[in-house]
């Protein structure tokens, strides 16, 4: 038996062994269903919320309870148990990249998130900031994920799939709790939420500050190391650890009254710069950024006969400072001697988003439920400040090169040096979708939204869905759909940067996509389902060479991708004691050009998770992650990229001392070696080290 395959089996043995030995005590009467709240309904397939089996489109829902069997305390640790999603990194600030069935890009634009259902896309990058910094998950009451198009409902960038994080209300908190958590690499947090009612509103209120210090793994080599060979210098800091120290403060209100509801958040973050701005590893450099969320909502039921309504006023403000400790791009020494302090670049950028969305249902027609919406958007960046102490001149011949100025400038106000000039896009968009109860067990659902972009034109993406309940225990599914991306400002209008050129002329990214699923309740405690897709990207924005190489790349609509894949559930309840799930997912994308697999994503991925509630008091269990087949980019002449298993083993004790509870996990458990690949011509040419082994643990209390 391999190595690795003992690490897959070892937990599961353990668990299905104390299962085993649970099943002998038959007063155990408590429900394992209970540590996982209500999995059963969706509402982000359509706007309503249904039953999840009988979705139009390929959904997952991971709960509060969810949450805590497998012990995770970040959005990316609860993501990683969705079938064909993988979650990796890029070099910047570690920032995740969700990479939904094969489709993988560093800035992921491709994968659309909301908060309470409002997009919180950063239009500069078109993903969700350069200073991400993770999401806590104590205030997160569900996580709803539909992979493939969702243009048809959700517009811009619902192209490989939509992530929907749902905090808590009153009713979900009900009260007063507070807790501690401590961890490796010096992680502490605090958190206190409150559910309640203040007069009349309900309200639930949430604040949290926290600090890690990151794994610290170390790369070996890095950008400057190429350079040093080239200049027969000394400057890089590798090997040298990857800059992962992070001090966070999030903040949510949430107040409920009548049909109104008024919810306001922030999300402050001060992180490192992960490997480097530049791939080259700055040890102090630090991204530090502010982030404002408030939206209020009308929200009415029977409005008028047949009509239920729905208002959405939202505002959005993103506010990435320039770095302090300053973006090193490249460390002191750097180009033969040439910047003795380094190559500074400290780039921030400040956008607002503000919008508004009319939604209603109409079920005045027999056998047809019928939603409309119009809504109208607009993304601001009003500002791009800048310092640097260099300019890039391009040697026809040579490329660009890197030439010092006298001193740290400020550029933004200097159309010769600054990296991009503030620019609004206005968004106006019409959707329609109509539910069709066609015939007995069947139902057939169809939209279409068309989006009207003051820059780049209009775009229009339908969707259809066949569902048919074959009979008392099975589903099948036939979906198909289009869905768009729109370019980022980065893709559009970067300026003096001859390395990477901005394109005003390019169009947005295009994708369909067409499956069939399959669910299937074998009884009444085990159940499974299969899905199989096929996907076509068109007009892909990639960097594409000038007519001369050495004046570098422009953005351009010069891709097409295919792929096909196959995904597969199953969840069996074995007692009331014991349960396990597992999922399997098989890709292979194409890049049409060259014939070969994209490369970066997995082809294949195996998450299996067991969760064992040993008596009324404590719960125990075990996540596998296997990720395995990433192959290389077109050109990139590395050695393969090693596939990785990882085992998380979380621990929980209710009701202890009074109203305390004890959780801790250990990830990473048997310390292996997991990377996540860095991009072509492999400037880091050992990849992205993953932490290690680590340990958490939280007590947290509720009054």
């Amino acid at each position: 038996m391999t190595k690795q395959l003992r690490f897959i089996l070892l937990p599961a043995a353990l668990l299905i062994g104390a299962g085993q030995v649970a099943a002998q005590q038959p007063s155990e009467e408590d429900e394992l269903a209970l540590a996982y709240g209500d999995k059963s309904f969706v509402s982000i397939a359509t706007g309503s919320q249904q039953a999840i089996s009988r979705a139009p489109s390929t959904a997952t829902v991971i709960t509060a309870g969810d949450i805590e069997a497998m012990g995770a305390t970040d959005l990316d640790q609860a993501l990683a148990s969705v079938p064909g999603l993988h979650v990796s990194v890029s070099p910047i600030a570690y920032n995740p990249i969700y990479s939904f069935r094969g489709i993988h890009t560093g800035y992921n634009p491709q994968v659309l998130m909301l908060v309470n259902g409002l997009p919180i896309t950063a239009i500069f990058g078109g993903h969700r900031s350069f200073a991400w910094g993770g999401m806590p998950l104590e205030n997160v009451a569900r996580i709803e994920v539909i992979r493939g198009p969702g243009s048809a409902l959700y517009g811009a960038d619902a192209y490989s799939g939509v992530i929907n994080i749902i905090t808590k209300t009153a009713s979900d908190i009900n009260g007063t709790e507070y807790g501690v958590r401590l961890g490796s690499f010096k992680t502490r947090d605090a958190f206190v939420q409150y559910g309640g009612k203040l007069g009349p509103v309900q309200a639930a209120l949430y604040l949290r500050a926290g600090h890690t210090d990151g794994h610290k793994r170390i790369i070996l080599k890095d950008a400057q190391s190429g350079l040093d060979e080239l200049f027969g210098t000394h400057a890089s800091l590798a090997p040298g650890p990857v800059n992962l120290v992070r001090d966070s403060v999030d903040a949510r209100a949430d107040f409920a009254y009548g049909d109104w509801r008024l919810r306001l958040a922030l999300q402050q973050r001060d992180i490192g710069i992960g490997a480097g701005l530049a791939e080259s590893l700055d040890a102090r450099g630090r991204s530090p950024e502010t982030r404002l969320y408030s939206d209020l909502t009308y929200q009415k039921v029977n409005w008028a006969p047949h009509w239920d309504v729905s208002a959405v006023l939202g505002f959005y403000q993103m506010k990435e400072r320039p770095g302090d400790p300053a973006y090193t791009l490249f460390p002191a020494g750097a180009f033969g001697g040439a910047f003795p302090n380094g190559v500074i670049g400290n780039p921030g950028h400040f956008e607002r988003h503000s919008n508004l969305a009319l939604s209603a249902f109409y079920t005045g027609f027999d056998k047809h439920r019928v939603r409309v919406g119009t809504g109208y958007r607009v993304e601001d960046l009003y500002a791009t400040p800048e310092y640097k102490n260099f300019s890039l001149v391009v040697v026809p011949g040579l490329g660009p090169t890197f030439v010092p100025l006298p001193a740290l400038v400020e550029s933004s106000g200097n159309p010769a040096l600054t990296y991009a000039q503030p620019h609004k896009r206005t968004l106006t968009y019409a959707f329609v979708q109509d539910e069709w109860s066609l015939a007995q067990d069947w139902t057939l659902t169809a939209g279409l939204r068309q989006d009207s972009y003051n820059d780049f034109g209009a775009t229009t993406n339908p969707r259809l869905a066949l569902v048919w309940d074959a009979a008392y225990n099975v589903v099948v599914k036939a979906m198909h759909g289009r869905a768009f991306r729109a370019p980022s400002f980065v893709e559009q209008r970067t300026l003096n940067n001859p390395v990477n050129t901005g394109n005003p002329d390019i169009q947005p990214e295009k994708m369909s996509m067409s499956e069939l699923a399959l669910a299937w309740q074998f009884a009444s405690g085990l159940q499974s389902s299969l899905n199989l897709y096929r996907y076509r990207m068109s007009d892909v924005i990639v960097l594409t060479p000038n007519p001369d190489p050495s004046t570098g790349k422009t953005f351009r609509n010069a891709g097409d991708q295919t792929g096909n894949g196959i995904e597969l559930e199953a969840a069996w309840d074995v007692n009331r004691s014991l349960r396990l799930s597992a999922s399997y997912a098989l890709q292979h994308s194409t890049d049409e050009a060259t014939g070969k697999a994209v490369g970066l994503a997995p082809q294949r991925r195996i998450f299996a998770r067991a969760d064992w509630r040993l008596g009324p008091s404590w719960q125990f269990g075990s996540t596998v992650n296997h990720v395995a087949d990433r192959k290389r980019a077109a050109l990139d002449l590395r050695a393969p990229i090693a596939n990785y298993t990882t085992v998380d083993l979380p621990l929980q004790r209710d009701k202890f001392a009074g109203a305390w509870q004890l959780r801790t996990s250990v990830t990473n458990l048997f310390n292996a070696d997991a990377r996540e690949p860095s991009a072509a011509p492999g400037n880091i040419p050992f990849d992205l080290p993953l932490a290690g082994r680590a340990i958490s643990v939280q007590l947290l209390h509720k009054l």
